[in-house]
């Protein structure tokens, strides 16, 4: 597809999608840090809609205030969003337009947000996106690894258990991993980091976009060797290195297995020998006819 050809095909104003429309639920990206990122159609959608959602109307209210954008505004959090979700959704279904807007990014990605676009599609709700700036792709751009494919975690949960869990299940991803850290927690991360996945390689992304915007390319015994030594400050986004083929392997529920061990556990599990004979390559990363040869010989 060529984006230019199309974009020259479309781009007068009458034909771009910027009419704000009643019975519309819109997710208007918002500055990370510097507020010349704002966007024109962002401007225009916040200024004609009928209210605006605001995870913290505090902070919003000192946005709009700055672009002398006054409309109503309600609150929409995550100990509110059910019932406040509600409310929402009815007063757009009875004709309103309402924007969502979170503290700073993309609403609905780690945030609230998500459970107000589930109830519109549930409902047949129209939502409409005005993309804007997002942390987390924004420091995977800079963050000098691997970026053709990458999983999203968000905040780690404080809970020991679900915590350590979390971090062993993505122990063999290979895609690059992103997490996002307060700065408070950010050395007892780098501690459960390097014990889950070792001395990987780590991007340090904080405050984005700001006077004091810092990435930190390092090793996790380098960072966590650098933050004995420095205070951390701002927010963080995390961009982790994923797994290696070696550490895949390493990791593995089969690494101590031999081949008619590896085969007998699909066995085991109901499959057929041939099934588990293909099973078992495919995990290991050779053609089936290798592990034929040695689980069937005499």
């Amino acid at each position: 597809m060529s984006y230019i050809k199309d974009f020259d095909k479309t781009y007068t104003p009458d034909k771009q999608k910027n009419a704000v429309l009643g019975g519309v639920l819109y997710l208007v990206g918002t500055p990370i840090g510097n507020l010349s990122d704002i966007s024109e159609r962002a401007l225009k959608v916040l200024s004609e809609v009928d209210f605006i959602a605001a995870e913290d109307t505090r902070n919003s209210g000192k946005l709009l205030s700055y672009f002398d954008i006054k409309k109503p505004m309600v609150s929409y959090f995550e100990h509110n969003k059910r019932e406040r979700g509600e409310m929402i959704v009815s007063r757009i279904e009875a004709g309103e337009s309402c924007a969502l807007i979170t503290d700073a990014g993309m609403p609905a990605i780690s945030d609230p947000g998500e459970d107000i676009v589930r109830i519109c599609a549930e409902r047949g709700v129209p939502v409409s996106v005005v993309p804007g700036p997002c942390a987390a792709v924004s420091a995977l751009a800079m963050s000098g690894l691997f970026t053709g494919k990458f999983v999203f975690e968000g905040f780690l949960s404080t809970a020991k258990n679900e915590r350590r869990e979390a971090l062993e299940s993505l122990q063999n991803e290979r895609r690059t991993i992103i997490f996002y850290e307060a700065p408070h927690k950010l050395r007892g991360t780098l501690a459960d980091l390097m014990k889950a996945f070792g001395n990987r390689k780590i991007s340090l992304c904080r405050e984005l976009t700001k006077l004091n915007e810092e990435v930190l390319r390092m090793t996790l015994s380098e960072a966590i060797a650098y933050y004995e030594e420095n205070q951390p400050r701002g927010e963080y986004v995390l961009v982790l290195e994923g797994a290696s083929k070696e550490e895949q392997k390493a990791n593995a529920f089969w690494a101590e297995m031999d081949e008619f061990a590896h085969v007998a556990y699909y066995t085991e599990k109901g499959l057929s020998k041939n099934d588990a004979i293909k099973a078992a390559a495919k995990d290991r990363g050779v053609g089936k006819s290798e592990i034929y040869n040695i689980v069937m010989k005499k």
